[in-house]
C-alpha cells in the first residue's frame, strides 16, 4: 500500500511538471491537493510522510474523524465540499486553513460572525458553478463579482482565489471551455481592484483533466483516486446536491 501511494504520488507530480512544461508554466506555480474523502488517517498519513502538504476533505464529519490521527503532521488542511451553516462551529474546530467552497452570502456571514466570536481569520475561495449543471454547487458567473464584492466587506475572510468542479466529461474541450470560465472570471475581479481580495490562487482540475487545468492557469490541482485509488461511491456523490447529508 506505501509503495502504491508513493507511486502514485510520484506520477502525478511527473504530470503536472510535464504539463507545465508544455504550457510554459513554472512548476512552482502549480500546487498538488490530496483530496482524502474515504483515504483512511493512516493511508493519509503515507502522503504526508512522502513529502505531501496539501490535503482536502469533502465532508465535516470525516475531518472531525481523522484529526486527533493528523494534527501533529506538518500540513495544510482546506476543505472542499458543500457547506452547511450549521457545520460552521465544527470546521472551525478542526484544523481547516482553507475553504475552498464558499458560494453564497448568507454561509459567509455566517462564517463571518462565528470568527469575529473565535477573534480568528480564514482563507476563501469561491466556488463558481462553470458547467452550469444543476447537480453542482458555485455561484453563476454572471454572479460571481456581485459576490466577491459583498464578501470582501467581511474582515474576517480573506478572498485568494477562485475554484471549480468543472464538468465530469472526456470531451477535453467542453471541460476546457469550464476552466476558461474561470480564468477569464479571475481576469475580470483582478481588473475591479477590489479591496480585501487577492486572485492568485485557481483551484480547478482533477486527475483526468489535470493537464488541461494547468494550460488553462490552474494553480492547484484536486486529486484522490489517482493516488489512492477506487473509492466506493463515484465522484458525483460527494458533489451532488441531493447527496450532501449523507
Amino acid at each position: 500500500m506505501k509503495e502504491d501511494i508513493l507511486h502514485n504520488m510520484a506520477t502525478i507530480h511527473e504530470r503536472i511538471k510535464k504539463a507545465c512544461q508544455q504550457s510554459g508554466r513554472d512548476i512552482d506555480e502549480v500546487r498538488l491537493l490530496l483530496a482524502t474523502k474515504t483515504v483512511s488517517a493512516d493511508r493519509i498519513k503515507i502522503a504526508l510522510g512522502g513529502g505531501q502538504t496539501l490535503i482536502a476533505e469533502n465532508k465535516v464529519q470525516e475531518l472531525k474523524e481523522k484529526y486527533e490521527d493528523l494534527k501533529n503532521i506538518t500540513h495544510e488542511s482546506h476543505f472542499i465540499g458543500h457547506l452547511q451553516t450549521n457545520k460552521i462551529k465544527d470546521i472551525l474546530k478542526f484544523g481547516v486553513t482553507c475553504i475552498q467552497s464558499l458560494d453564497r452570502l448568507d454561509l459567509a456571514e455566517k462564517l463571518h460572525q462565528r470568527l469575529l466570536a473565535e477573534n480568528k481569520t480564514m482563507d476563501v475561495f469561491i466556488q463558481v458553478n462553470t458547467s452550469n449543471e444543476e447537480s453542482k454547487f458555485g455561484v453563476d458567473p454572471i454572479d460571481a463579482i456581485d459576490l466577491v464584492q459583498k464578501i470582501s466587506r467581511l474582515s474576517t475572510l480573506k478572498i485568494k482565489g477562485l475554484m471549480t468542479i468543472g464538468l465530469f466529461s472526456a470531451e477535453t474541450e467542453k471541460v476546457r471551455t469550464c476552466f476558461k470560465i474561470l480564468k477569464d472570471l479571475q481576469q475580470d475581479i483582478i481588473r475591479e481592484n477590489i479591496p480585501n481580495v487577492e486572485m492568485k490562487e485557481l483551484s480547478m482540475g482533477m486527475s483526468s483533466d489535470l493537464e488541461t487545468a494547468i494550460e488553462e492557469g490552474a494553480t492547484m490541482v484536486r486529486v484522490g483516486t489517482a493516488v489512492f485509488g477506487p473509492r466506493i461511491y463515484p465522484d458525483t456523490y460527494y458533489w451532488n446536491e441531493e447527496n450532501t447529508d449523507h
